[in-house]
């Protein structure tokens, strides 16, 4: 009877180990999405997000991933401004949701605490859409940190190029106090002097504050004509703005892609900051922006979303590197990364799922050439990028006429 029953219990115990197998093989490969549900760029998030789902969504209506099996994300809040709320959700998405990879954070500061805190000590694969801070270039990222968006040393160049060609000379510069606001700050004072223009004043302010009089005061008593925000539209950037205007201390204001929002015209009121001008990431031109401008309307999208592009790609470019790994797994997968996202290779396109994962099965290298434009990748996980001039006219942001 002992010897029956032992039987029978290891056969059981067998056969639950191939139904664990066989679930376990073809269970759900999950990605994570982290953003500032919360915080100073809650109203720039929805598009972002919605994005990074289309991708997933194109993958999964064109046969899954892998051998069938469904592409997840699920979302945490990193709140932009909260380094430690960014690494608790970090965590929980590496070592709790057992993540494969993640896309986000978005703003720089979080997106450094995520990745210093979760994700490389973790190995998995974080592509940011949207943090600009030139400090990522010089992470020890073990080849886990990637954007799809350009460096803020670039960006400031093309914001002083645009400030001097407009015969601005003399500007202030306030700027949150994070590695995306001094990163972005650094990168415009060189730029502008440079080109033989005045910054008389650069000063950080802290994000969250009620009244930042005292400090726009002092800006203005610099001498500057022109008062360059570098800061987040849900944040400080609009307090500081209607502060400004309220105490006849500035008129004329630019700003970087944190202000590039309509939220902004809803802050300070419809007509008080026109011709305002910034600068925010673009996509480049090419075939992979246009395909992506088709897919983004069809499904209710903006395809000019500020950081949209990138978002999708990030999302996209994570399941290619996954089907090109062969696996769910962790290890291997920026190796992976970079061969889908580089030539040689058949070019893929937003949305060619279908096409890439029939490529690869039969060997093929490939090349995505994305929404945002080409991801050649360098050394450090950075792409060369595309920043376009906005300014606002009436209700928000418009792409400047060329």
């Amino acid at each position: 009877m002992k010897r029956i029953t032992k039987r029978l219990l290891a056969t059981a115990m067998v056969s639950t180990a191939i139904l664990a197998g066989a679930a376990s093989a073809h269970a759900d490969v999950k990605i994570g999405f982290l953003g500032g549900f919360t915080g100073p760029i809650e109203s720039m998030l929805p598009p972002i997000f919605e994005a990074a789902k289309l991708a997933v969504k194109d993958v999964n209506d064109q046969g899954g991933i892998l051998d069938g099996q469904k592409l997840e994300i699920i979302s945490g809040d990193s709140t932009c401004a909260d380094a430690t709320a960014a690494s608790n959700a970090a965590d929980r998405m590496v070592n709790s949701e057992k993540v494969t990879a993640l896309v986000g954070p978005l703003c720089s500061g979080e997106t450094i605490a995520a990745a210093n805190n979760a994700a490389i000590p973790g190995g998995v694969l974080l592509i940011s859409p949207a943090a600009t801070s030139p400090a990522l270039t010089t992470l020890d990222d073990k080849d886990l940190v990637f954007r799809t968006t350009s460096s803020d040393a670039y960006s400031g160049e093309v914001l002083a190029k645009i400030l001097k060609d407009k015969g601005t000379d003399n500007i202030a510069i306030t700027y949150v106090n994070n590695d995306y606001g001094k990163g972005f700050a650094d990168a415009l004072e060189g730029a502008f002097k440079t080109l033989g223009g005045t910054v008389s004043a650069k000063e950080a302010h802290e994000d969250g504050k009620a009244d930042y009089r005292a400090e726009v005061g002092s800006l203005a008593a610099s001498g500057a004509d022109t008062l360059v925000v570098l800061a987040y539209v849900d944040g400080s950037g609009s307090t500081i703005i209607r502060q400004a205007l309220e105490g006849g201390d500035f008129s004329k204001f630019a700003g970087g892609d944190g202000m590039v929002s309509d939220a902004l015209v809803k802050n300070v009121g419809e007509g008080k900051v026109d011709g305002m001008v910034a600068t925010r990431i673009g996509n480049s031109v090419s075939p992979g922006t246009e395909v992506y401008a088709k897919i983004a309307k069809d499904a209710g999208l903006d395809p000019n979303a500020n950081f949209g592009a990138q978002s999708y790609d990030a999302a996209f470019m994570i399941a290619l590197a996954i089907q090109k790994l062969g696996k769910d797994s962790r290890e291997g997968l920026s190796a992976a990364l970079r061969e889908v996202s580089s030539a040689p290779g058949e070019v893929i396109l937003p949305g060619e799922w279908e096409k890439a994962k029939k490529l690869i099965a039969e060997g093929k290298d490939i090349n995505y050439e994305g929404a945002a434009g080409s991801h050649e990748f360098d050394k450090n996980g950075d792409v060369p990028g595309n920043v376009i001039e906005m300014v606002v006219d009436g209700k928000g942001f418009k792409e400047a006429a060329k």
